[in-house]
Order: C-alpha cells, then structure tokens, then sequence
C-alpha cells in the first residue's frame, strides 16, 4: 500500500508541476526536477522520505 500511495504522491506532485510550468511560470519544473532527483536517490539509498512520513502516520505495507 505504501509503495502505492508514494508513486501516487510522485506522480501527482510531476502533474502539478507541469501543469504550473505551463500556466503559470516556468520555475515550476524545479518541482519535477525535485521529485525526480528523490525518487533516484530513494532507488540508491532505500531512503524514502514520503515512507517515513507515512510511517509515522501508521501506514501498514500490507494494507
């Protein structure tokens, strides 16, 4: 469920910055640009900060 609900949020927050880029200002890709650069870095590292915050909030794997 995690795993799920972390590609949701990483998807959704690349969207929304596109869409911002588009309409409002290109700095917007910064967002993208974040997004992308954690996501390899969680792919190296195991390291998911999105996981630890779910964690917190008493997310189960299974669930």
């Amino acid at each position: 469920m995690k795993e799920r609900i972390i590609r949701a949020v990483a998807g959704t927050l690349v969207l929304i910055s596109i869409t911002l880029a588009y309409f409002v200002n290109i700095n917007w890709l910064g967002l993208s640009a974040f997004v992308g650069l954690n996501l390899l870095q969680s792919s190296v590292t195991r390291f998911c900060p999105l996981e630890f915050i779910l964690d917190k909030l008493g997310i189960d794997k299974t669930t």
